[in-house]
């Protein structure tokens, strides 16, 4: 599931690629269920499944995120994304206490929790935590 959505540069949210062109991608608004072309010119592509956050030793996966996030909600509530950088940055060490600060910025973790909420917010959440949990059972 997580491989079937993408962010999209310069457009709030994410969506669900429908079809690949030569010169683009049509996508589907998660929110609204309408479909837009977008040109590869004016805009970059990013599945969310190839999303990784640096840490000191290695990479985890954004999928591996999402999971600690939804597992540690009710020890660690998720702040507002409004609020203050060293709110951010402290939750997530929280979350990813062995993140690596120097490459990981309070506007992306900022853009994890919006993506988080998004995903909550439109029942998408479950969806990737199970494709995780199978994916272990593999």
């Amino acid at each position: 599931m997580i491989d079937e959505l993408i962010a999209v540069s310069g457009l709030p949210g994410l969506y669900k690629m429908v079809a690949n062109r030569n010169n683009g991608l049509i996508v589907e608004d998660i929110e609204t269920g309408k479909r837009r072309f977008c040109s590869i010119r004016k805009h970059q592509f990013t599945p969310l499944g190839s999303i990784s956050i640096y840490t000191m030793t290695d990479t985890i996966s954004l999928q591996n995120v999402l999971r600690k996030i939804d597992s540690q909600e009710n020890e660690y509530p998720v702040p507002d994304t409004k609020a203050d950088k060293s709110i951010l940055v402290a939750y997530f060490a929280n979350i990813v206490p062995d993140f690596d600060r120097d490459k990981v910025y309070p506007s992306d973790i900022k853009k994890l929790i919006k993506w988080y909420q998004f995903l909550q917010e439109h029942n998408l959440l479950a969806d990737i935590l199970v494709d995780k949990k199978s994916d272990e059972e593999e």
